[in-house]
């Protein structure tokens, strides 16, 4: 992300701390592309700007407060330093790199560094689950990974988190419980279904998933993509990604219909390779019928013409976009940020109030956002303490006294 990681040293006059970095980053969390579309919206020139992030000056204080309105972020978010990310070591994965506008690319990296520093806030105060990601490549490249390597690393996960062969009913859940921090937000594109990367200040990987024209088996399917790329491909560098891009997807998609669809019991419960079959199989499986098809091709099921004619056969169905049992499930959210930061209210450790004020910098929407914390959360105030009416007020009664009811507010 160009600008991201300017330092702070060159900067001549203005607010003393100001970070270019931080600019860049709240720009393009706003899908602000460029230096000028931001100038136009505060009245200045774009050399103005680019001299503010490239870390040559600093804005004065009167146009650090109008930056911190237009982009919706507390004016201390542009003096904090943010956690250290390097992306040429530990590169965001996208499910569809190629088609992906730049823009959205840049704003889903900017929010998901968001993600990770509110995450960290948070483990100021709760112990998240500790990460249960074994090193299945040992040293290993993921280039040296066949697809035998990559179904029997999927068999390997499954035993070690104790799922035997049945079916996966929440994958977010299960990638919370160990130790995943997993966010789900309206991306504005079709073509964005998620993006993921480890994290070095928490050693921890991170998921942001696309809620965008979602289904609970397509919820499935990007969740299990993404934990593929953490499980496989903690090590690959930017180069690599660029380079191998198509490759590194392949691996993803096969690790994760391995590890949704596991090859012994799945292949027992096909008996007729149909689609009317493969549709009772997803109401077991909770896996898309068109993901299914694939995954008979891959374990050799059926052959690439066969696969070629059901494929026909869903589309003439008009099945692409929505599967009959797409609506079956509920959409699965994630909770793990939201009931820790529920904990930490509930428990009196810190008001809304103060985490707004001290540990978050962008926005009160944001952190709902990211949390999974419903809208206008930080806005809702705890039930004050009821008292009841003393017994002698009461119509018909003699008993005096009065009795305390604490409500405790279930956000």
């Amino acid at each position: 992300m160009s600008g991201l990681g300017s330092g702070s040293q060159k900067m001549r006059k203005g607010i003393a701390g100001f970070r270019g970095s931080r600019l860049v980053q709240a720009r393009l969390a706003r899908q602000l592309p460029s230096r000028a579309s931001l100038a136009r919206l505060i009245g200045k020139n774009s050399s103005t700007v680019g001299r503010w992030e490239d870390g040559d000056v600093s804005p004065e204080a009167e146009t650090l407060l109008e930056l911190s309105k237009v982009l919706n972020v507390r004016a201390e978010f542009f003096l904090r330093e943010e956690p250290s990310v390097d992306f040429s070591l530990a590169p965001p994965f996208y499910r569809s790199l190629a088609s992906t506008l730049k823009r959205d690319r840049q704003m889903q990296e900017s929010r998901l560094e968001w993600l990770q520093e509110i995450s960290l806030a948070i483990q100021h105060y709760v112990n998240l689950p500790t990460v249960d990601i074994p090193d299945f490549l040992g040293g290993k490249s993921f280039r040296q990974l066949r697809n035998g390597d990559i179904e029997g690393i999927a068999k390997e996960l499954r035993e070690h988190w104790g799922l035997g062969q049945e079916p996966i009913t929440d994958i977010t859940a299960q990638m919370e419980r160990a130790g995943i921090v997993v966010a789900a937000e309206e991306m504005g594109t079709s073509k964005l279904d998620g993006l993921s990367r480890w994290n070095d200040a928490d050693q921890r990987p991170y998921v942001l998933l696309a809620s965008d024209k979602m289904s609970f088996p397509r919820r499935q399917m990007d969740g299990a993509h993404e934990l593929g790329h953490i499980v496989l491909h903690r090590n690959v560098s930017a180069t690599e990604l660029s380079s191998h891009f198509k490759e590194i997807e392949s691996q993803a998609f096969r690790f994760a219909a391995a590890f949704l669809l596991p090859a012994e019991q799945f292949a027992s419960e096909v008996t007729i390779p149909s689609l009317s079959n493969l549709l009772v199989l997803k109401e077991r499986w909770r896996v898309a019928v068109k993901a299914q098809i694939r995954r008979l091709k891959d374990l050799s099921l059926i052959d690439s013409d066969s696969a070629t004619q059901m494929y026909k056969i869903h589309s003439a169905k008009k099945w692409t976009r929505c599967e009959p049992l797409d609506d079956a499930w509920s959409i699965s959210q994630p909770r793990l940020l939201a009931d820790a930061l529920n904990l930490i209210t509930e428990g009196n450790v810190r008001t809304k109030d103060e985490l707004l004020g001290c540990e978050f910098v962008v926005a009160a929407s944001d952190v709902e956002s990211l949390a999974g914390l419903p809208e206008g959360w930080f806005a809702r105030r705890p039930t004050e303490v009821v008292h009841l009416k003393p017994a002698s007020a009461q119509r018909g009664s003699k008993t005096v006294g009065g009795t305390v009811l604490p409500f405790n507010r279930k956000e």
